[in-house]
């Protein structure tokens, strides 16, 4: 029988994949088009990159789910059936590994949509959206549900519950922490600190608590806020940093960061507690390479 995430991470240190949507650019989707549609029309390419993180060293892979919920893909006309585009991602990803024991991550972004009273999405329509992709994922066997992106205790709070009613093996809560402008903190847009989000997520029963995306979020930060993730909690944790900082070119935010660059901040997460790194924004599957040998370094000089 397959360990548990939790368990293999008292063992081992992992490592998760890197950007989806970057990626599927490059396989040419257009943009404003729906990614998460690929796992119907186009599987061949989504399969394609995951393949590539697999063969860079990844441990975990994220479903390309992240916005496949009804109130997300209302937006895409096409693209309306939410349980087939969820239980396709989870198949793609586990074909990825090829019989391998790799951990597959079912992916649940933010709604799009602000929850009431500050918004006009109902707690209701925002529960049905996220219960229902949840139920999408474990179904088609995840290893985990990964919230991710996540900006509000809210509706953070929605999806872990979504998650549990789903009968989740794993669930895996994470934040997109922004730099303050005077580069002294990290915080949440809504407000959440790495202290109260780590506390909240222990308290509502999640097994890993994590960190992705954000402003200002590249390795470094990602071990300022581990470290603070380790001091609040006792549950593993994971980061996924951007690759350094963008910079805007014709009205473009991009990452320039070099896998070696990249690969060279991974110690100083490890050091701070961080048990499975992967990468976000800007990363790529060479990204993915660096960081795997870094963990591999780290874990053999330890």
């Amino acid at each position: 029988m397959k360990q548990l995430l939790p368990e293999t991470l008292r063992e081992r240190r992992l490592v998760c994949d890197g950007a989806m949507g970057t990626q599927l650019m490059l396989a040419g989707l257009e943009s404003g088009d729906c990614g998460e549609l690929w796992n119907l029309t186009h599987p061949a390419r989504v399969l394609a990159i995951q393949q590539r993180y697999v063969a860079a060293g990844a441990d975990c892979l994220i479903t390309n789910t992240f916005g496949a919920n009804c109130i997300g893909l209302a937006r895409h006309v096409e693209a309306r059936d939410v349980s087939a585009i969820n239980k396709a991602g989870v198949q793609l990803a586990r074909e990825a590994f090829g019989g391998s024991n790799g951990f597959v991550l079912g992916d649940i972004g933010p709604l799009g949509a602000i929850l009431e009273p500050y918004g006009d999405l109902s707690m209701d329509d925002a529960q049905g959206a996220l219960i229902e992709q949840a139920a999408a994922l474990v179904e088609a066997g995840a290893d985990a549900i990964i919230i991710e992106t996540q900006t509000s205790l809210d509706e953070l709070g929605l999806a872990i519950d979504a998650a549990k009613a789903a009968g989740a093996p794993c669930i895996i809560g994470s934040l997109a922490f922004d730099l303050s402008t005077d580069r002294s903190f990290y915080v949440t847009s809504m407000g959440v600190s790495p202290e109260k989000a780590a506390g909240f997520m222990e308290g509502r029963g999640v097994h890993i608590v994590a960190l992705n995306c954000g402003t200002g979020m590249d390795m470094s930060g990602a071990a300022k806020v581990a470290a603070i993730y380790r001091r609040s909690c006792k549950l593993p944790i994971m980061v996924q940093p951007n690759a350094g900082r963008p910079v805007l070119e014709n009205g473009r935010a991009v990452y320039k960061q070099s896998p070696m660059d990249m690969g060279g901040g991974v110690g100083e997460v490890l050091a701070a507690g961080a048990n499975i790194v992967g990468s976000c924004c800007g990363s790529t599957p060479e990204h993915t390479r660096a960081i795997r040998l870094a963990v591999d370094v780290f874990a053999k000089e330890s």
